[in-house]
């Protein structure tokens, strides 16, 4: 995505939040190096620098390497929990759980690993105009105008090449993953990311251009061009990525490419069919031109209003995989369509504002029209919280600080606060008795008489000592609206069956984590048809 210093969106802001404090752990309490490492930089964000880094990394790993990602700083609201963090621990002595990107959690998941925070050691989280909150190693230091994480960035690299030598001490190789193009030289002064990562961290490039969006020869040669020479030098060679068709085609412009620049042709990674079988890193994905009229063969019709600040929206891909579901993601200026049979409203970072983009596209007259003809609504995380008559936020923790209405249709307020819970959890589905795997992560605490009926009860021992966890969400009296924060719970194969036998569509067999595993093989099985792995890790070092 965009990087932070390019937003125009933080005017407001022209001074460093008190929040921001860079008091960094102990840092050197790794050992030797003993990895082999080789970054992945593209030439624009969206190449597929993510899925490329996941392909390689199980195909790596089926090999025998103990492999880790590692990204320094990804700027997404996808997000996924770690059982680490460098957060202190809490009165209990717990230690807090942190958070890293979601692509980041999907290579990790490649590599057969658990995902950790020195995967992913910087996270921003876009929120509205005050730019983005700051998430090191797990430990939220607080909302950040792009200006001033601008100034503040080179102080993260000591923790950002910390986590990096941890990941090489551990593993036999490191595949690193730049962040949108590495060639905003603009940027280089202060980048911890992309180049100036790659010489502090003394680490060779691979630069990916994609040929489905056009413009590679020009996009290649204009980063050799713009890059000064000890950067040109650390570059070991280029990857086309996305190509369709008779690659005999492209040759000639390859040979171009390699007189104006002199890196090497690599090789070229054709297009992944199994692609929309893996979750998308960010919102790019949605903006895809939508179409006025249910595009799908399923019988139950789910639309999802695409707010501003939408996350972990990867929460609806097992419901998307279902043949018997047609779920659409509506686009700013189309209407909710009259034959809808359930509005989810997804997580947002910014909940209050995304409240304002409910109602400037009309979309909360749509959705109360929708109920009172009988349909069904879902709120997920922020989703869950739009669903009550308020939503206050008196420390302004999202935005400015206020009170928004909310859509009305749960009777209980939510107050957004300091504290972030961030948990892997099991739950019960009360009315099913179904189990449920998910996580929670969120800023806000919500009460109100509509908590009297909740959708789930939390059971294990991280939320209770007890082993008997609390109530969780709520369901309107006749059942048509209910929510709740957990993500990640459509994964849970007998619950999605039961919740779409409850709303009127018959479940597949799909076994949904199964046919995640199966997407990254085949993704790793394209990577050894399509690219010389033998050559590419001999570029490391």
């Amino acid at each position: 995505m965009q990087d932070p210093s390019t937003d125009s969106s933080d005017q407001s802001s022209p001074t460093k939040p008190p929040s921001i404090k860079l008091d960094l752990p102990p840092l050197a309490t790794h050992g030797p190096r003993r990895a082999r490492a080789l970054m992945i930089q593209g030439t624009a964000s969206d190449v597929g620098k993510s899925m490329m880094v996941a392909g390689l990394c199980r195909a790596y790993a089926r090999r025998g390497l103990v492999v880790r990602p590692f990204k320094a700083q990804n700027m997404s609201n996808n997000a996924a929990v770690t059982q680490d963090s460098d957060a202190a621990p809490g009165p209990d002595g717990e230690r807090p759980r942190g958070e890293i990107g979601r692509a980041q959690a999907l290579q990790a998941r490649a590599c057969g690993v658990a995902p950790s925070i020195h995967m992913n050691p910087v996270l921003l989280k876009p929120q509205t105009n005050i730019g983005s909150q700051v998430v090191l190693r797990g430990r939220v230091l607080g909302n950040c105008p792009a200006r001033v994480y601008h100034e503040m960035r080179q102080g993260l690299m000591p923790a950002v090449l910390d986590s990096f030598e941890r990941l090489c001490a551990e593993a036999d190789l490191v595949l690193v993953e730049g962040a949108g193009s590495g060639a905003e030289i603009y940027l280089r002064h202060c980048d911890i990311t992309n180049m100036h990562f790659a010489e502090r961290a003394g680490v060779p490039v691979v630069v990916v251009g994609d040929l489905d969006k056009g413009g590679t020869m020009a996009s290649l040669v204009g980063t050799w061009l713009l890059l000064d020479q000890a950067d040109r030098d650390r570059v070991v060679g280029y990857l086309v990525n996305k190509f369709r068709g008779d690659f005999s085609l492209f040759e000639p412009a390859c040979e171009t490419i390699t007189a104006h620049t002199g890196w090497p042709f690599l090789g070229v990674l054709r297009w992944f069919e199994g692609a929309s079988r893996l979750p998308a890193e960010d919102s790019l994905a949605l903006e895809r031109p939508a179409s006025l009229n249910w595009s799908g063969a399923g019988t139950l019709k789910i639309a999802v209003p695409r707010l501003s600040r939408v996350a972990n929206f990867d929460d609806l891909d097992p419901l998307a995989a279902e043949p018997g579901v047609d779920l659409r993601w509506l686009q700013s200026g189309q209407p909710l369509p009259a034959d809808t049979d359930v509005v989810i409203l997804p997580g947002s970072k910014a909940t209050r504002a995304d409240l304002d983009t409910l109602r400037r596209e009309g979309w909360d007259i749509d959705i109360l029209a929708h109920v009172r003809r009988g349909g069904r609504v879902l709120g997920l995380c922020a989703g869950f919280q739009m669903l009550g008559t308020l939503v206050r936020d008196p420390e302004g923790l999202e935005g400015e600080p206020g009170d928004t209405p909310g859509l009305g249709l749960l009777d209980m307020v939510t107050e957004i606060g300091p504290e972030k819970r961030l948990l892997d959890i099991d739950a019960t589905e009360l009315t099913s008795g179904c189990a449920i795997s998910g996580y929670e992560m969120h800023m806000g605490r919500t009460t109100g008489p509509a908590l009297k009926r909740p959708w789930l009860r939390l059971g294990n021992s991280e939320v209770s000592g007890s082993g008997v966890g609390r109530p969780e969400g709520a369901i309107s009296a006749d059942g048509r609206v209910m929510g709740g924060y957990l993500h990640g719970i459509f994964s849970s194969d007998a619950f999605r069956a039961h919740w779409l036998a409850q709303v009127g569509a018959q479940a597949s067999a799909l076994d949904f984590i199964a046919r995640t595993e199966a997407a990254l093989d085949e993704l790793a099985d394209h990577c050894e048809a399509n690219l010389d792995l033998d050559a590419l890790l001999a570029l490391a070092r």
